[in-house]
């Protein structure tokens, strides 16, 4: 089955790649332009979390956005604890910064509350920018 770009598809592909390009500049740039630790770390979080639930939005287009965002949310979960689970080699590609980027270092609930906040407001956002898109 071949899937379409749609307006709606771009706008979410559109919103993904700003989202990861905030990301990058908040986890790069964000102690050098002296931005509290709380902001870049949380901040970071915040804007993974909406990634996810991006991602998900531009494959699963046809679907209820509460579902994209509580599937968003049990992924992001399941990335948290995983960070629990170390093996000699996984701990040394989390060394990495490709490995801090996308499986993280060290476990923390307050990273699920973060990826909890940046799903909710991507679901909101989702749901101002689209309107009748798709029904929440």
């Amino acid at each position: 089955m071949q899937r379409k770009l749609t307006r709606g598809r771009l706008l979410l592909f559109v919103a993904l790649l700003m989202t990861i390009a905030s990301g990058l500049a908040l986890r790069g740039y964000g102690y050098a332009i002296n931005l509290p630790f709380a902001v870049v770390k949380y901040g970071g979080s915040l804007l993974w979390g909406a990634m996810v639930y991006w991602v998900l939005a531009a494959i699963f287009v046809s679907q209820r956005r509460f579902r994209i965002a509580v599937a968003a949310l049990l992924i992001a979960v399941a990335a948290e604890l995983f960070r629990l689970w170390h093996t000699p080699d996984l701990d040394a590609f989390r060394l990495t910064a490709a490995g801090a980027l996308l499986l993280g270092r060290v476990f923390s609930l307050w990273n699920i509350l973060a990826y909890a906040a940046g799903i909710a407001l991507a679901l909101a956002l989702d749901c101002v920018l689209c309107g009748t898109r798709r029904s929440a």
